[in-house]
């Protein structure tokens, strides 16, 4: 008998996380540490975040990250899932956000593990949200814009 607690279920049951979409993303630090710094002021590690950020393009070609920002313990981002379905043949398969947010979170580990190897990085999830329309888009928009304004009252703080 198992009594560890069920998690939460925190994707949308039923809904393809591969399709063409717009996605609003936050992933945390370990244990919430301040490890990237903000704005101007990014540490080593907030450089590596932001520069991982500017690659996922080149690995996943029908990926693009729309809009960041690093916070000094999370970072926010708007992901672009954009597969032309009437591509040719030899298209790159569409990963699903989970596998974008996978191969970020393991690259930017890797690079800060050869600086210190011991320091933990990331929480093990992700927040998540299925951008429905253009309203939603510009209020996310608008969000990652003010969060560093806003940084002593954000829940991440």
């Amino acid at each position: 008998m198992n009594d560890l607690p069920q998690r939460k279920r925190i994707r949308l049951a039923e809904y393809d996380y591969s399709q063409n979409n717009y996605y609003f993303v936050t992933i945390c630090t370990a244990d919430k540490k301040h490890l990237f710094g903000m704005g101007d002021h990014l540490t080593s590690y907030g450089l590596c975040a932001e520069k991982h950020l500017h690659k996922i393009n080149s690995f996943f070609p029908c990926v693009r990250v729309d809009k960041t920002v690093i916070m000094p313990n999370h970072i926010h981002a708007v992901i672009a899932i954009e597969q032309d379905t009437t591509a040719r043949k030899n298209a790159c398969p569409t990963p699903t956000l989970g596998t974008v947010i996978g191969n970020y979170k393991a690259a930017v580990c890797r690079e800060i593990h050869q600086i210190d190897p011991t320091q933990a990085v990331w929480q093990k999830r992700y927040y998540d949200h299925v951008i429905r329309n253009q309203q939603d888009y510009e209020a996310v928009w608008q969000y990652i814009d003010g969060n560093p304004l806003k940084w002593e009252l954000d829940e991440y703080f």
